[in-house]
Order: structure tokens, then sequence, then C-alpha cells
């Protein structure tokens, strides 16, 4: 088979994975960190088992606060924590951090507002500036029951975060559950923490059972909606979790996640735009303006790539979701100043969506990374047999891939082989292009900017670390498949 990328990138790329390791590790369990909220009069001290967003001590001076445990962002670090230990980028002792991180998420789930207000959690001395900012006691007061699963997130000692934020957000939970079943692939995992996940895996399919039907915060935080990133994740957590909740014997949970899983599958098809060929990442309602009703949004990649669907509808073999993809990469390419006149060899870097305004409304890490892991799922595919068919949606994305005439396509299951080293190969300019915009520190940001690629945003995000992992442990599975003995 031909060389689909130089070794010397290959050797980059490995090196930044074990980088990202590394730096994900220093948000985990992140004990000997302290931050200081003075407007707040909190002083925060992370607990084992928390996993901080960003170990970094900003207060939007001008980076921004994200000292905090997020539920979506620690559950998709603790899956690449996951990853690195199956890879033996990271020592089978990392185990440890997993099992922290589910003792942990348990005791959040038994959090409630008002043991917190009794125990004298609410601040009280409260900077006029911060006033603003503060939630109030009658909202935290109803956090009862199994509401506190909807907290977007926790500060990283344990107690709840106390800010005014976008809530409530129900991928979170959905994540986690998709994340701790992943765990149970790992022998040292099941002998440590099985009954203790099996709980919190309870907890979070319940939850997702309760929810999945009502309106809520988006992956970006900004809007209340019924939106396709939730309902994907929320979908492949009950379907997995409906197969192994019925192998623990649980079989009338595993029904209802079924049925419900049923339920959603049908629901997501709602999300695709007839006209435009696409799928939307929320639905239309009242008050929701045209432009923002037919916009464009890495969202919706991301979402087949969090819930691991490997084939069928929604996943990334799927026409439609092929076609979002390849509509994605012109957006940004006609849109951001730093992919006009790129090398052949480099794809465009990525943002979440047209008009973003959050920082520099630049390229985003876990966006361009998810355009590569996107890739290389679909090379898995492709090499492993999967039916990719050639439609009136995929028919262009699948011409560009392959670098071919779209007129001359044959019809599906004929373009498996060529299909996967061609998704390979367009996987590697989009990490050639994340290497393009790596500082020499091998740090990441949040974003980049779309003007000179320069960092913005958070500094060291976990989760732009967190990707990198991910995407190259989807390379390694796609070479894999391909019969590729070069992996990174």
């Amino acid at each position: 088979m031909k060389k689909v990328q130089p070794q010397e990138q290959l050797d980059w790329a490995s090196e930044q994975k074990r980088f990202c390791v590394s730096a994900m590790l220093r948000a985990v369990s992140a004990t000997t960190l302290v931050k200081h909220r003075p407007g707040l009069g909190q002083t925060i001290r992370p607990v084992r088992g928390s996993i901080l967003a960003s170990p970094e001590m900003a207060s939007y001076d001008p980076k921004p606060d994200y000292f905090f445990h997020w539920l979506r962002d620690s559950a998709l670090v603790a899956d690449a924590l996951r990853e690195a230990i199956e890879d033996e980028t990271l020592e089978p002792s990392g185990v440890e951090h997993l099992v922290d991180f589910v003792a942990f998420s348990l005791k959040l789930c038994r959090l409630d507002g008002p043991t917190f207000l009794r125990q004298g959690g609410y601040p009280e001395a409260v900077e006029q500036s911060f006033q603003q900012h503060l939630r109030p006691r009658a909202e935290i007061g109803a956090i009862v029951g199994d509401k506190i699963l909807g907290e977007a997130r926790h500060n990283a000692d344990g107690g709840l975060d106390v800010m005014k934020w976008g809530r409530p957000q129900n991928d979170g939970p959905a994540l986690r559950a998709l994340a701790v079943m992943r765990f149970f692939a790992l022998d040292a995992f099941r002998a440590r923490a099985a009954e203790a996940a099996l709980t919190l895996l309870r907890y979070d399919l319940d939850y997702t059972l309760s929810h999945w039907r009502l309106p809520c915060c988006d992956l970006w935080e900004e809007n209340i909606g019924f939106h396709y990133h939730t309902r994907l994740v929320q979908q492949a957590a009950l379907a997995e979790g409906a197969a192994f909740l019925a192998a623990a014997g649980d079989a009338k949970r595993a029904s209802a996640c079924a049925k419900a899983a049923s339920a959603l599958l049908a629901a997501l098809d709602s999300h695709f735009d007839a006209e435009d060929g696409v799928y939307r990442p929320r639905l239309p309602e009242d008050g929701l303006n045209a432009s923002a009703l037919r916009r464009l949004d890495i969202a919706v990649v991301l979402a087949a790539i969090h819930a691991g669907r490997r084939a069928g509808p929604h996943s990334v073999t799927d026409p439609k979701m092929l076609a979002t993809f390849f509509a994605l990469e012109r957006l940004f390419e006609e849109e951001y100043p730093i992919n006009q006149g790129r090398p052949a060899d480099r794809a465009p870097a990525l943002g979440r969506y047209a008009g973003d305004s959050y920082f520099s409304g630049g390229a985003y890490y876990f966006s361009t990374l998810g355009a590569a892991q996107f890739c290389f799922l679909l090379a898995q595919a492709a090499a492993e047999g999967e039916e990719i068919a050639v439609t009136k949606e995929s028919r262009a994305p699948l011409a560009a891939i392959l670098q071919t005439p779209a007129a001359a396509l044959p019809q599906a299951g004929k373009i498996g082989e060529a299909l996967a080293e061609a998704a390979l190969r367009r996987g590697d300019m989009y990490l050639a292009t994340v290497r393009r915009f790596t500082p020499a520190s091998r740090e990441l940001s949040e974003q980049f900017s779309q003007l000179d690629g320069a960092p913005t945003s958070a500094d060291n995000l976990t989760w732009s670390y967190a990707c990198f992992v991910t995407a190259l442990a989807a390379r390694q599975r796609a070479a894999k498949a391909m019969g590729d003995a070069r992996v990174s």
C-alpha cells in the first residue's frame, strides 16, 4: 500500500500525543492546585477524580475561567485516558484515574441544593461586580432529585457551581454513560470499580430516560431547544445501555432504554434539511430566525464521533452526515483567512459555525481534530467492508475525498479500498493543519485565530488534548484495518 503520510509527520504526531496525555493529566485529580475567586470569596482545591476543563488560573483577564469540572468535558477526557491506557501511551496504573473519576462522579450525582445551602456553600461575601453573575438562592435550593445531573459543571472540590450558566445540559450524563461502558473493556477497571461504575451508569441512563423528550442547552451552552448533538449522544447511550444492562440482568431498565433509543433515532431524522441536504443542529421553534435555523454547525459532526456509531444512519458512513461534513469544510474554507492559499497537503482549519463571536470566533482544535477523527473513522469503516452508499447527498463529498470526478464514482460497495486510503490521507491532511498551528511548546489552547493562527481563548484546554489522543487512536485503528503496520 502506498505511503499516505511522511514518516516525519507520524513521528511528530506520536510525540504530540504523548505530550497531550501528559497535559491532560495536569487537569486530572489536580489536588496540588488552588484556585482563588476573590470576587466570590471562594477558594477551590480540586479533589481526586475531578477533571478540570483547564488548569489555568484565569479570571476573564482576558482568558476565561475554566477551572471547573464540566460533565461533558470530563467524560470526553476520561474516555481519552481510557484510549491512552489501551494503546499503552499511558501506563496500566492510569486506570486509577478512571476509578477515581467514577467515585467523584457518584458523589456529584448525590448532591442537592438544600444540603449545599445548609452547609454554607452559598457565598456571602460577594463583590458588587459579581452579584450579576450569581445564581439566586432559590435556584440553588430547587436542585433536588435528578436535577443535579442537568448541571453543566461543578467546582472541582465537589461543590455546586454558583455562577449563572447555560442549564440544563443533558448531553453530559449521556457522554459519561458511554465513557463508563467503554471502561469495562479494561480488566483492571472491572476488578476495581465494576459495582460503582454500574451504579453511576444507572444514574446517567435513568436521567437520560427521564429527560430525552425535554429541551435543554446545546453543546455550546448558548441556546435552549432540541439539539442534534444532545439527541445523538443520548440515543447512543440508551442503545448501548440497553444491551449492557440486559447482559447485567437489568431487563426492565434495558427494555426502557431500547424503546427510548428507537424513538430518538426517529426524532434525529427530523433534523435533516432536504432542501440543502444536510443535518441541522437544532429544530425549528418559535423565535428562531431563518438564518439561525439554516446554520451549519460542527456539533453535528462531533455528535457522530462522540456517539461512536460505526455505521448506518447518523454515523460517519451516513450519506447525509458526509454531506454535512463536506458543507462545513467548504464553509470554513471560504470564511477563514488562514485557509486561503494553504498548501495542497493541508485541509482547512475548522471552527464551530459561521459568525461565531466567542473570543476570536476562530478555528478550534477540537473542531479540526474532530474532522481528522471523522476521516479516520470513515477509513476504518471502508476498510472493514461497511457499505458506503453513493447517493445524491454523498456523491460530491466522496468525490472530493477520492479526488475524482463525481460522475466517475461507481456504485456502493465498489469503493471500499480506494475510499479507505483516501479517507486516511484526508485525515492526515487535517493533522497537518493542526501541526501547522500548534506552537513550538506543543500546548493547545481552545481556539487559534482565523486571521493568523495565534492561540486564543482558554490556554491548555483539556478537551483539545483529549481530541488529539482520540483522533490518533482512530488513525491507529484505521491503519490496522487497512493492514498498514506504520502506526503512530
